[in-house]
Parts: C-alpha cells; structure tokens; sequence
C-alpha cells in the first residue's frame, strides 16, 4: 500500500474510534445521569442575622401524613388540606381532625401549577394534560375536566368570589372560567411569561412575571389592567396578607411587599434562598416561605425582617390553615403538620 494511501487509511480508522468513543461516552451519561429531581440544588446559604438559624430537627411536627410520589402543591379548604402528587396523578385529602389521609383522587397526568378551592371544587391543573380536574369536595371524584392547562409547571391558580383563574398561555394570557359552565369567559393579555395569580384582599386578580419581573393587577369588574409595579428579580410564587402582595423572587432569593392600597413596591426582604422552586404563603400573623435546603423562613410583617429560618431536609410547598403550618417535604414523600409556634 502506498504510504499516503497507508496514512489516510490509519487517519479514518483512528477517526471512526474517537466517533465510537464519544458516542459510548453520551450514552454512558444519558444511562447515569441522575433525573432533574435528584440533582443538587443551588447552595442556598440563608441570612447571617444572629439568632435566626435553626435547624430542621429541633420542630416536632404535630403529625406526619404519608403521601407517596412527590407531595407537593396544596390548598386550605374549611375541613381539610389538599395536596397533589404528581408522581401517582393524584390529590390527597388530608383531615386536621383526624390527622389522617382520608381520600386519594386519581386525577389529569401530573398535576402540578398549584391548586385552588371555589365553589364546592377543588381545581387541579395538570401538565401533561393540559387540563384542569375539578374534583367535588363532597364526594372525592372528578366531577368534570375543563380543557384549560396550566402555562407553566411552577404557576398557580386561584378562586374570586364568581371565577376561576389561570395563567393558560407561556406568552402572558390569563383566562378567566366561569365555574357555572367550566368554560372560559375572557381571555386577559398579560406581561410576558406570567404564570401565578393570587386574589388580593382587595378583591383584584394579581398577576406575577419572572420574565420581566413585574406584578401587574387586573380589576374583575372590567377584565383591565389597571396597574404594573416592578419588583425583585424573576418573582414567581406569591401570597396576599398584611394588606399586601407578597412575591418570593427566584432570581436572587429575596420577597418582595406590595402594598395594595397605594399599589407601590415597599421593600425588599433578603432571605438567601434563590434559584428554582419553593412556595410563599402567608397565615398565622406571619409569611413563610420554603425552598429546599431552607425547608422554612418566618417573616414579620410588622418588621419585614426574617425572624427565624431552618435549615436541613424536606420542604419545597406551604400552605396556613386550622392553626397549623402545612409543609409538602417531596423527596421525603410526606406532609408535615407544624404548630407555627416554634422555638
């Protein structure tokens, strides 16, 4: 064989190992790589103010509720507590009373997006659906299941005293559902990428953005926009008490305060927890706030200061009702009932 010849030849078989090698390599890592559930989150170091760290196995929870697959999103209603579990396609109904799991709904294909309660029903988005499961309250089945899905998996819904709402479309668009025919009534152009809605004590419909991190109000009398006020960096989750809007920003883990009577950005409350997931919810003279790592933080509204923060496993969904904190512990696959008292 011609020595050129020779040389090609070694080139394009030396070529074809390093292809095979590579190939190897990607499939290695696809077959390895752990699923996104399982992957390290961010360090999330906190606050640094004396005496406000504590750690998660000083609270003894009042009981711990079972709940297989990945607890996560949850609901208050006058009886129970509702959490979802997007592994199994299910809600559980969890009794104060008894401390018990007292019903398991088969729903849409993962749930996800939060839950809301109105008008005898709790309303599920579900993901892969691109639905919504309204699940009556009385009976524990779905009673129907409204063709609206949920914009985003990190979103949420909520009641008003004559609608349901949701973020429905990744580009901003809120729909409003009329609960008497399960369909939407109006369609409301919102900020880009809007995903949560929370009803204020004012009665209007705010609306949060992380892709321009803005909370935008709507008026349910009119359909309309009538306010946009910045906040903190890709706000997501949000709560309504104190006589305000209270957003959880993702982009460098602090809160955001509006006030809903000026409709201004009051402050900005720093809590060391920043990248995805988590949940905000306000009850018991106090908001708090979860993400993994920093399963829980206490804020006073009379302070804006971060009062206490534990640290460890669990957490990442809160809800406040029957005197009790409400903590969704996903990769724990369990609910925490807490008396909001802690030491």
């Amino acid at each position: 064989m011609p020595l050129k010849r020779m040389k090609r030849t070694l080139a394009l078989v030396g070529l074809g190992v390093c292809c095979v090698a590579f190939r190897l390599a990607v499939v290695q890592a696809q077959v390895t790589a752990p699923p996104a559930d399982a992957r390290p989150s961010p360090v999330r170091s906190g606050v640094n103010t004396p005496g406000v760290k504590r750690g998660m196995a000083a609270i003894k929870p009042i009981a711990v509720f079972p709940v297989d697959g990945s607890p996560d999103w949850q609901v208050v209603t006058d009886d129970a507590v509702w959490v979802t579990s997007a592994k199994t396609n299910t809600v559980r109904r969890l009794d104060p009373k008894t401390n018990k799991v007292v019903a398991t709904v088969d729903v849409g294909s993962q749930p996800c997006s939060g839950l809301a309660a109105g008008f005898g029903s709790i309303w599920v988005p579900n993901c892969t659906d691109q639905t919504i499961s309204r699940i009556d309250i009385k009976t524990n089945t779905v009673m129907s299941k409204i063709d609206v899905g949920p914009a985003a998996r990190e979103g949420g819904i909520t009641a008003s005293a004559d609608s349901v709402w949701i973020l429905s479309d990744k580009k901003g668009l809120l729909s409003r559902i009329d609960p008497a025919t399960n369909r939407p009534v109006a369609e409301i152009q919102m900020p880009k990428g809007s995903v949560v809605c929370v009803v204020g004590e004012d009665r209007a419909i705010w609306v949060v953005s992380p892709d321009e991190s803005v909370v935008a109000r709507v008026d349910p009398k009119t359909n309309l926009v009538t306010d946009r006020i910045a906040v903190g960096p890709q706000p997501r989750f949000a709560t309504a008490g104190a006589g305000s809007i209270w957003t959880l920003n993702q982009g460098d883990g602090s809160v955001s305060r509006i006030d809903v009577r000026t409709k201004k950005h009051v402050t900005d409350i720093q809590l060391g927890v920043s990248g995805t997931g988590g949940d905000i919810a306000y009850g018991e003279g106090s908001v708090w706030v979860t993400v993994m790592q920093v399963p829980l933080t206490q804020i006073d509204p009379d302070t804006n200061k971060v009062v206490k923060q534990w640290f460890g496993e669990g957490g990442d969904a809160v809800s406040v009702g029957h005197g009790s904190l409400w903590l969704s512990n996903g990769r724990q696959q369990n609910v925490w009932r807490i008396d909001p008292k802690q030491p």
